[in-house]
């Protein structure tokens, strides 16, 4: 493949296994003529890995805008510049968005090379719907600014997604619970696709005891998934409808399951499949 000048590549790196970076990552990385990345001495290990010998540029939360001006600066030169965080998707609760805008402020062509995202990696493995989903980033470091943002998410119907860090993760659960209530079904994504990837599933309430439990877990990256609250929790399905979803159920998956039955119902695909995770939950 060869690259054009003048051009923002924004690369997707490995979360953890190094064996998940793409060819197409890799010849862009090794063709550009700077990379901008978030940790500097983080990415120099990833690429002196694959024999890449670039120039670097740091870039990240505290120098964002003073930076952006230098990548700019590359650009309208007629360089290719690689824009890469320090593990995932650059700009996704990382680095990256301010000189994305620039660019295309600017008329600077920005071309995505994509890749891992712990976020899209956590919800593919977790069970929980993906047919409509919502990505929140980190939650407030603050315990009152966190809450209240959990409280207004409190009618949220779509599977929420959170990243937190080892330092307040399990004030983070605790607070779900509180305000999204202990049964609330949930998944925590430890160390994706690293030696001590775990992924748990159950309620927020079972997470939280999981995490007291043993301390080892409340070590790593983190996602956080929330199931959404459930439509019309107040109203049961009527005994057709249930007795549909359940006859396709025995047929094909639930997600399919639950696409057919709203069709044949007229009943909303997302309660549908909420409604199929409590039978199969019953079994």
């Amino acid at each position: 493949m060869s690259i054009k000048n003048g051009v923002l590549y924004i690369v997707a790196t490995p979360i953890g296994n190094l064996g998940d970076i793409s060819p197409r990552a890799l010849e862009t990385l090794s063709q550009v003529t700077l990379i901008a990345a978030e940790d500097t001495r983080h990415s120099r290990t990833l690429l002196r890995h694959f024999g890449v010998d670039a120039r670097m540029l740091a870039l990240h939360e505290h120098n964002e805008y003073q930076a952006l001006e230098k990548v700019v600066d590359c650009l309208r030169q007629g360089n290719a510049v690689a824009l890469i965080s320090d593990a995932g998707t650059p700009a996704i609760s990382d680095p990256g968005f301010a000189l994305v805008r620039e660019c295309h402020r600017q008329g600077i062509t920005v071309s995505p090379i994509p890749g891992p995202s712990a976020a899209i990696a956590a919800l593919s493995a977790s069970g929980l719907a993906t047919d409509s989903f919502v990505f929140e980033g980190f939650p407030s470091r603050n315990q009152g600014a966190r809450r209240t943002q959990f409280q207004e998410l409190g009618n949220e119907t779509r599977t929420m997604l959170f990243y937190e860090s080892s330092h307040r993760v399990q004030a983070c659960l605790q607070d779900m619970a509180d305000i999204f209530g202990v049964e609330r079904p949930a998944v925590l994504a430890r160390e994706l696709t690293k030696l001590h990837e775990t992924i748990l599933h159950g309620t927020l309430g079972s997470l939280c005891e999981a995490l007291q439990q043993d301390p080892m877990q409340s070590k790593g990256e983190f996602v956080l998934l929330v199931s959404g609250k459930p439509e019309r929790q107040d109203e049961a399905l009527g005994p057709e409808v249930e007795r549909t979803l359940r006859i396709l159920m025995q047929e094909l998956p639930l997600k399919q399951a639950a696409a057919l039955a709203a069709r044949l119902t007229g009943e909303k695909k997302n309660r549908l499949y909420q409604h199929g995770l409590g039978l199969q939950a019953e079994k």
